[in-house]
Order: C-alpha cells, then sequence, then structure tokens
C-alpha cells in the first residue's frame, strides 16, 4: 500500500508538517518525486513515524530517538539497551521529584485547611519564603 502525506499523516496519526520537520532531520526518508507526479510513501514510513510517536511517547527526545534508529539493524541492542537505561533513571529520578513536590503541596494545603483565623495564608507564605 502506497500513501500521500496526507493520508500517511492520517493512518499515523502524524501532522503533515510534522513529517516534514522528521524528513529535514533525516528521520523519515522523503521518497522521490515523480516527475509531475506525488510523492508515494510506504509502510516502511508509516513504520517509522509510529516508531517515533512510540519512542515519544515514552518520553524520548527527538534526539535520542535518531540515537535508537541508528541502532535498529538488531546488532546494537546493547547500545539500545543502555539508552532505555538511561532514560528509565530519568524517569525514576522525576517521579521521585514529584513525589516530593506531591508531599510538598500536601503538608501545605493542610495547613491552609488548619488556618483558622491567622490571616497570613502558609502556602503563600511558604512560596514567597522560596523565592
Amino acid at each position: 500500500m502506497t500513501y500521500t502525506i496526507g493520508s500517511l499523516a492520517k493512518v499515523t496519526e502524524v501532522h503533515i508538517e510534522t513529517i516534514r520537520y522528521y524528513q529535514r532531520r533525516g528521520l523519515v526518508a522523503e521518497p522521490a518525486k515523480p516527475l509531475g507526479g506525488i510523492r508515494r510513501y510506504d509502510e516502511a514510513h508509516a513504520s517509522r513515524l509510529r516508531f517515533i510517536k512510540h519512542a515519544q511517547t515514552l518520553g524520548f527526545s527527538l534526539d535520542e530517538v535518531v540515537d535508537l534508529l541508528a541502532l535498529e539493524d538488531g546488532r546494537h541492542c546493547r547500545e539500545a539497551e543502555q539508552l532505555g537505561a538511561n532514560k528509565l533513571a530519568m524517569v525514576r529520578e522525576r517521579i521521585a521529584q514529584l513525589q516530593r513536590v506531591e508531599l510538598a503541596l500536601a503538608a501545605l494545603i493542610d495547613q491552609c485547611h488548619c488556618n483558622a483565623g491567622q490571616v497570613r495564608c502558609p502556602l503563600i507564605a511558604a512560596l514567597e519564603q522560596a523565592a
């Protein structure tokens, strides 16, 4: 099956301008344009776009996707594993950071509930002190 860029965008749920951007970055090959015709994309293009989209959903940046795509031949599994492990470590650190933020906000909000008759809001006061 072949696609125009519009139908490729629709089937992969990736905007046309995003596809063109990926082509400029070298993430997706641009098929040759026949004389007087329109470019035709194939299932390999659609698969590549889905790969990029899924990798981004997992938190990989486009630069990291470039690195993953360079390793896709299957002979570089250790390098791909290391990229994945690095991303996992970053995600775990971000989760830990968000959990600390959650606890701090919950404590401040709890102080607001206990703020009977005081003029100063504990949440606002804590934010001002941090600034």
